[in-house]
Parts: C-alpha cells; structure tokens; sequence
C-alpha cells in the first residue's frame, strides 16, 4: 500500500450508503494510464473518491449536471470552456510545458469542499465530514449523519445544563487517529459531566439525609417531652433501704444512686422530679433511709425535707461521745442508750481488722464514725445508725491505704496514722494549716527531738481525756502530774487512739505533711496560724496571740 492509494481487498460501497446508487461512477473498470503505468497504483474497482463530487449544479451552469469521468484526467481537471465550443487549447499543450500536479485525496476533499460551500449550503443537519483514515490511507465520499433521534424526554432537576456538544454523537464507522481524539475529547466531556451528576446526586442526598436527621431529632424530642415520660414507679414506696450519696455528688449520680439501690425507677424520672420541685439545690450527700420501689418525686421529697428525711449531720472532728447524743435526740431515746449499745456490740458494728481494741483506748468506736449526713427515720435503730456511720468511714479509709501509708511514715499501725489525722483536725482549726499542723506532730514524735523531747504537748488530748473542751487546761506543772495515756504532757508518743472522727481533708494532710522544722504552732485568729522552730520563737508568736486576745475583748 502506497501514501496515497487504498490497498486490495478494500471493503465494496454497501447499499445502506446513501449515496449508493446515485449515479456516481465508483465501480468504473476504467483504469487512467500515463506511460503504460497505472495512475498512483489506484485498484481497478476503485477511482479516487475525491475526484468525483457531486453537487447540485452543472459544470455547465445547468441544474443536476455532472462532469464526466475522463481516464486521462485521473484528478477531475476539466478543461475550461472555450467560447467557440472546443477546450481551451492550453488544455492539450505537452506535459513539459504543464506537468500534472498530484494532490493529496484530503487535499482534494478540502477543495471540492469549498467548491461545494459556494455553489449550495446544505442544512445544518445535512452537513457531513469528509472521511480519511491516515492509517489506511483510504478516502470516502461525503457521508451523511443518521437522522437524529428524539431525546426521551428527561426530568428538569438531572437535566444537564452544560455545552449541547456533550451528547454521544459517536459515529462507529470512524476509525483512525481523527476518530480517536474526537472520541477522546467527548470521553473526557462524558466523563466530567458524569462526574458533576454524581457530585449533584451526592449533595441532593446528603441535603435529604440532614433533614429527615434533623425531622427525626426534634420529633423524637418533641414526641419524648409531650407523649413520653422516664420510667417511675407510684406511691411511697415500701420496706427500707440504706442509700449512701457520695459527697460531690450530682443530681444525676444522686439518682443513679437511688436506681441502683432499687429505690427509683430511674435517674432520669429522679432528675426531672427534683428539677421541677426547684428542690435540686437543696439535697445533699449523705447516707439516707428510704424505701424500696418509691415514686421520684416521693423520693425527692423525703430526700430535702430535713423533717421528712429525718437527716442527721456529724461534723468533722466531733468526738464519739457527742456523736451519741445527737442519735439519741434524733431518735428520742434515753440519753446514753446509744453509748451503751457501742460499747456493747462494738465487735458487731464492722470495724475494720486493724481496729485497736486495747483496753487503754476508751471507745473504739472513735474516729470510725464518718462526719457526714445520714438519714435517719423515726423507727431506724441506734445500732443501724452507728453501722451506717461505720461502713462510711471503711469506704474512705479503703481509698488511702492506711496500711500502706503508715508503713511509709514510719508509725505502727492504720489506728496511729488515724490518731493523727484526729491530732491534726482538732490542733489545726483551719484547713489551710492542716498540712504543716501535721508536720509538726511528725517532727515532736521524733527521738532526737530536742525542743519537746518527744511529747507532744497538746492540749486537745488531756481535753479528751477529761471529756471537756476548754482553752484553761490548766498550767504545765500541774498537767505533768494528770495521770492518764491520753495526757500527751506526760506521756511520750501518740495517745492509744483518735480523739474525735477527722474529715477527709485532715486525713489526707496526716498522710502528705508539709516539710519543715517546725515544733510550734499558735493561732493568732482564723486567717493566720504563726509556725516556729524554737521555743524562744514561740515565746515572741504566743505574745502576739495574746495582744490579739486582748483587742478582741475591747
């Protein structure tokens, strides 16, 4: 196969063709000769397409004419008019003088183009391509494009509003690298508006999916605060149980407390009752005495009226002593039931396995009942209420390790370091000075303590003893005389147990004391304690102190 020529075995024009049968001579056996030769080595069943055209208008000017092939004029040059009739006789001059110009099919496909332009102008939607495979070099006539068929009628939202030249107007009879980038060019057009389709279908979808979420979430809040309600059971409810509230804490973990413990129903029935009672502000932590299967709104009721609750509040530091007194005001019992029942089932109550039970400690319920608030009903027992208060204290004590701690500070046992927390919440006052209070009964315990020489001197202690609570302990001299384990005046160490029920703040600075040198301490008054580390020292705070005593009686 030539540049220029189709090779054998081209494919015949098929009927279907529109212009098969037009009259056109394509299948002529004539075969134009130069010097013997055959012209551009063209096939015999085929001429050059281009060099036949057929337009609506003679060469001769006549309407539906058409120029004859001549075997000798193999690219269609007729020869011009002469007006006598004959050619022109440039025509028939040697071919020296005019040699043929070859030209290449498309370029002649151009040509008859341009004079088909100027004689008629076809409908746009007759117009056609010329065809030329630059692979095959095979040329074709005009082709006219299949009539178009209507578009099915397509939704307005996924119509596409883009170029009109974005359709499938593929034609499968195209081959080459002509056919190639057009289809190239529509694939990437096809490609990028399937792409905006698809980016269109997304945020349509995601658009809906927001709104049926945002339609389900107010209607389901809608439906819940209008149609629902948290689950509750009615009435007062029955037996008794004992709820312990942390302190600290919520409203929410208040009721969670009370589902757990079988008294509410649920903690959001619980929430709802106390906020719409406005009495949310008004319950407290605590041990409570309720009953089983209450009503939230009953619950809360009892839980804020003090009348109602029966509650019973124990404040830090307060001795054991006068922790059974309030019990039995609170129960209206015989003053000193409740005392006689801790001494007697003391063993009962639950104290911890480390308790000390020696006979030097005068109540080994002390610094076991935890200051808090517990609920306590006109038919609760004394004996339920000293183990309410005891298994409190277990549950705090347990979050520190007593054990593990006192080893570290190097002390005997769980009851000493309690011991000083009890020293350090009644000698303290105040909890900004509780850490270095602590230090202090650290640095007197020690052997080569040269200030006190290893007592400890404090008159909390020989007031507990004398189960009084007084500033007029009395001189010195005379307290070294007062015989009893407790007088820390005369006896050396820790006294054999705590001298009252410390908080959680006293105990947590007894087992991280603050570091220093201190032996002394006095409170000069509520804001300001004065720390020393010589007794000279002291001397000069102490009559500070008492200048201060003096303007606070003028």
């Amino acid at each position: 196969m030539t540049e220029y020529g189709r090779g054998y075995g081209s494919e015949p024009w098929h009927p279907e063709d529109p212009l098969y049968g037009d009259g056109s001579s394509r299948g002529q056996d004539q075969q134009p000769q130069w010097d013997g030769q055959q012209a551009h080595r063209y096939p015999q069943q085929q001429a050059d397409p281009y060099a036949q055209q057929h337009y609506s208008g003679g060469w001769d000017g006549t309407q539906g004419g058409q120029a004859p092939y001549d075997p000798y004029d193999p690219y269609g040059q007729q020869p011009p008019a002469d007006p006598y009739g004959g050619a022109s006789p440039d025509y028939y001059a040697a071919p020296e003088a005019y040699p043929p110009q070859p030209q290449h099919p498309r370029q002649q496909a151009q040509q008859g183009l341009h004079q088909q332009q100027q004689y008629q102008q076809p409908p746009h939607s007759q117009q056609r391509e010329p065809y030329y495979d630059e692979g095959t070099g095979a040329g074709d006539d005009w082709r006219a494009e299949p009539e178009p068929r209507e578009p099915e009628p397509e939704h307005a939202f996924f119509a596409d509003h883009g170029d009109d030249d974005d359709r499938d107007d593929h034609d499968p009879r195209e081959e080459g690298r002509g056919g190639r980038e057009r289809r190239g060019k529509k694939n990437k057009k096809d490609k990028k508006n399937k792409r905006h389709s698809g980016r269109t279908c997304l945020v349509v979808t995601l658009f809906f999916a927001g709104a049926v979420g945002v339609v389900g979430y107010f209607g389901y809040d809608f439906i819940m605060s209008h149609l629902g309600s948290a689950p509750d059971y009615e009435g007062e409810g029955t037996g008794e149980v004992q709820v312990e509230v942390p302190d600290g804490s919520t409203i929410l973990q208040m009721g969670l407390a009370l589902k757990k413990a079988g008294v509410v129903k649920s903690a959001d029935a619980f929430s709802e009752a106390a906020v719409d009672s406005k009495k949310d502000k008004v319950l407290q932590p605590g041990t409570y005495s309720l009953r089983k299967h209450m009503s939230a709104a009953s619950a809360v009721e009892l839980m804020a009226d003090p009348k109602s609750r029966n509650g019973l509040t124990i404040r830090e530091g307060l001795r054991s002593g006068d922790v059974y007194k309030l019990i039995d005001k609170k129960l209206h019992l015989k003053t000193g039931t409740t005392k006689g029942i801790a001494k007697t089932e003391s063993k009962s109550i639950g104290l911890p396995s480390w308790a000390n039970t020696s006979a030097k400690i005068k109540d080994p319920l002390e610094g076991f009942l935890y200051p808090s608030t517990y609920s306590v009903g006109e038919n609760t027992k004394p004996a339920a209420v000293l183990k309410q208060m005891v298994a409190r204290a277990n549950q705090v004590y347990g979050k520190y390790d007593l054990e593990g701690n006192a080893r570290k500070l190097h002390l005997d046992s769980p009851t000493q370091l309690l011991t000083v927390a009890s020293l350090t919440q009644a000698e303290g006052k105040y909890k900004h000075d509780f850490d270095r209070v602590a230090r202090v009964v650290y640095n007197r315990l020690k052997p080569n303590n040269t200030e006190t020489y290893g007592l400890l001197d404090f008159d909390s202690t020989v007031n507990y003893a004398r189960s009084q609570s007084t500033l007029d302990t009395g001189s010195v001299d005379d307290l070294r005389n007062f015989n009893d384990p407790y007088n820390t005046y005369k006896f050396k160490g820790l006294p054999p147990g705590p001298i009252g029920n410390p908080g959680e703040e006293a105990l947590k600075s007894a087992i991280h004391p603050a570091k220093g040198n201190w032996y002394y301490f006095v409170s000069i008054n509520p804001e300001k304690t004065l720390f020393a580390e010589t007794n000279e020292e002291h001397e000069r705070n102490r009559r500070i102190y008492l200048k201060e005593q003096e303007k606070a009686k003028q």
